[in-house]
């Protein structure tokens, strides 16, 4: 009788953990089914090339990522709305030529020095959310870079290393026994979350050796990409020897559109016609990028090149403290000038997205795919009368520029022109 009586106990006992378990578990499941979306973004264009999406959707985000997109999210569990009616959505831009190793340093330039910005300053107001250092650091100080500018910086800032250990230090910039391709290995090697390529910049030499190291330099990292910014060297090393012998698929000439005294241009002025080498040598694989910098963009470059069907694969900005404040602006400006001598909107969208992700090695960004980190642009079109020029001030009339109205950088508004997010935590 005693151990029916216990029996029993226990049965009611497991019973009741049995129920509770099954009761929590249900709760739990429910839970998650009305987990509200921190945020949907509502009636927005979409144009996301990476995923071919161009028309009206609504993007739901959870916390740091994008958890769906569809026609007509409900926006009930919301925890926030942003009526995005009459305004393009895009993923986060990419500026992959960037100068942000700012610092104090007299002398310095643009490494720890003060011809280099602040990402932050520059990025969200442009709908920018991740920017590439392009080679202020080498392999000497690029981890004084990190701690002072990509670890305090809600931008994602990356880098290209400068094949030059002290990185940009103009006068330092022509020594060869600094070019150290095993050094610069090891450090792409020790920091590869931050570290996306090799640059080499400015070298005046009549010789291919910098060339040549910065590119055993990318091998030896495991095959990273080279950015290239030719330089100034007297007479002009041959173009059609740096794409055809030198570089290989997947590296990367800046400045393509520059017109200037001891750099080749890929345009024939005679003929106003792309020269055939730069034709092979996108066949190639090679990519082309803007850095329109202060003095590295040109009109009569870039239209005869436009007229010809040649468009640049990357649009950036060479950012640093003379490009702001001068033609170049930011990086809506320069996608404008492209946009007055002939791409479309979603053309330089690409060129700022999933073309840039991809030079740069990183396809998970660039793009609004489901389970992506929210980097979102939101932009309107601006009507009006407005002017453009280029480093000698040859002007270019257009009515419409793209502005940011607003951006989220891993679901967090940074950015809020007109207050259509609500409320912005920085």
């Amino acid at each position: 009788m005693k151990d029916k009586v216990v029996n029993s106990k226990l049965n009611s006992g497991m019973n009741i953990k049995s129920f509770i378990i099954i009761a929590l578990a249900a709760f739990w499941s429910f839970s998650l089914a009305a987990q509200p979306y921190s945020v949907v973004i509502k009636g927005g264009h979409i144009i996301d090339p990476a995923n071919q999406l161009n028309g009206v959707m609504d993007i739901a985000i959870q916390g740091r990522k994008i958890v769906k997109i569809a026609k007509n999210i409900d926006t009930k569990v919301a925890g926030r709305i942003i009526q995005a009616k009459g305004l393009y959505v895009t993923p986060g831009l990419l500026d992959i030529h960037t100068h942000h190793f700012n610092g104090t340093k007299s002398g310095n330039e643009y490494a720890n020095g003060t011809l280099s910005l602040p990402a932050d300053a520059f990025s969200f107001r442009n709908g920018v959310t991740t920017v590439v250092d392009a080679g202020s650091s080498g392999w000497r100080n690029f981890p004084l870079f990190k701690s002072q500018t990509i670890d305090q910086s809600k931008t994602r800032v990356l880098a290209f290393l400068n094949i030059v250990g002290e990185g940009m230090r103009t006068a330092y910039e022509q020594e060869l026994k600094d070019m150290d391709p095993v050094a610069s290995a090891r450090m792409a090697k020790q920091y590869s979350e931050f570290i996306v390529g090799i640059k080499l910049a400015h070298y005046i030499g009549h010789n291919w050796t910098p060339t040549d190291r910065a590119v055993e330099a990318a091998k030896l990292a495991g095959g990273l990409p080279v950015m290239v910014d030719f330089g100034m060297s007297r007479p002009a090393l041959s173009l059609e020897e740096l794409f055809l012998k030198h570089l290989r698929s997947g590296d990367i000439f800046t400045h393509c559109f520059g017109q200037l005294d001891g750099r080749e241009s890929i345009m024939n002025l005679t003929t106003k016609k792309i020269k055939p080498f730069v034709w092979e040598a996108r066949k190639k694989g090679i990519l082309f990028d803007v850095g329109h910098g202060s003095i590295s963009f040109a009109f009569s470059q870039a239209i005869p090149a436009a007229k010809d069907g040649f468009f640049p694969d990357v649009i950036s900005t060479d950012l640093h403290a003379g490009s702001v404040n001068y033609a170049m602006k930011d990086l809506l400006t320069t996608m404008a000038k492209f946009m007055a001598i002939g791409m479309d909107l979603k053309s330089v969208i690409k060129a700022t997205t999933v073309n840039a992700a991809k030079a740069i090695r990183r396809k998970e960004l660039g793009n609004l795919s489901k389970g992506s980190e929210a980097d979102i642009a939101i932009f309107s079109i601006r009507k009006g009368d407005f002017g453009l020029f280029d480093h000698v001030g040859y002007p270019v009339k257009i009515d419409k520029k793209l502005e940011c109205e607003l951006t989220l950088r891993a679901g967090r508004v940074v950015y809020d022109l007109n207050g259509i997010g609500g409320r912005t935590r920085w």
